[in-house]
């Protein structure tokens, strides 16, 4: 069985490359899969590209193609949390769509109409194991993850109070709803990993210019530590 490990840009993935073994590219169309072992496990490595329509394409054809038993997302975010800082890091306790509103049909915000689809809950063994890693810096909080095509700063966030006061968002980013979205249909454990590179607020994108390439190690660290310890039996791979 393989771990998928998908991350929406280059700067997210380029650390996994570096500490794969084994490493072989896998093209289609645009896109290149690295395959390798990552502390003895086989793991593919993609970069989505940006926003839920390549996040969701790429997540169906890692299930499809490379088998994967596990999806784990990876990046960073922007904060909708005032107790987080910039290095602080977001495990998924589950995602929605912001973006989605079919609230003139009498939906929810966020649900997927005529659907039983809203919140996407992240596999609870992967949560509890996320939360159990160590960061130099930063800490590491279990989280709401919204999702929407949109990069929001300060005045967004504002005028878009249902962010916090109707969705209760902890980070908010382009792709991992989608991922879950995916995942959850098939029935494959997944984990949002988000590390917050801003503040989705007033100097939200010199922050996210700024800091994207530092604190894009935290998720890493994570995630590494997520797969060093998930168990190996056989082709089985299981979270204790």
């Amino acid at each position: 069985m393989n771990i998928g490990i998908i991350g929406a840009m280059d700067t997210e993935i380029a650390m996994y490359k570096e500490h794969l073994t084994q490493i072989k590219e896998v093209y289609y169309k645009t896109l290149i899969f690295y395959t390798g072992k990552l502390h003895g496990k086989e793991v593919v490595v993609v970069k989505s590209g940006v926003g839920k329509v390549f996040a969701a394409m790429i997540c169906q054809y890692l299930i499809d193609r490379f088998k994967v038993g596990m999806v784990l997302f990876t990046g960073v975010g922007g904060s909708l949390n005032l107790k987080l800082e910039i290095g602080d890091v977001v495990v998924s306790s589950d995602s929605v769509h912001h973006d989605f509103d079919a609230t003139a049909l009498g939906f929810p915000r966020g649900k997927v109409s005529y659907s039983k689809y809203r919140f996407f809950k992240a596999d609870e063994k992967l949560v509890k194991l996320a939360l159990q890693a160590k960061l130099a810096k930063g800490r590491i909080i279990k989280g709401r993850i919204l999702t929407g095509d949109q990069f929001l700063t300060h005045k967004e966030k504002k005028k878009n109070k249902y962010l916090i006061e109707e969705l209760r968002g902890d980070c908010i980013e382009m792709e991992g709803a989608a991922i879950a979205q995916v995942c959850v249909i098939n029935e494959i454990p997944h984990l949002i990993v988000r590390t917050i590179s801003d503040k989705a607020d007033g100097t939200a994108v010199e922050d996210y210019n700024n800091f994207f390439p530092v604190v894009a190690k935290n998720s890493f660290e994570i995630v590494n530590w997520v797969i060093t310890n998930i168990k190996a039996t056989g082709k089985i791979y299981s979270v204790l």
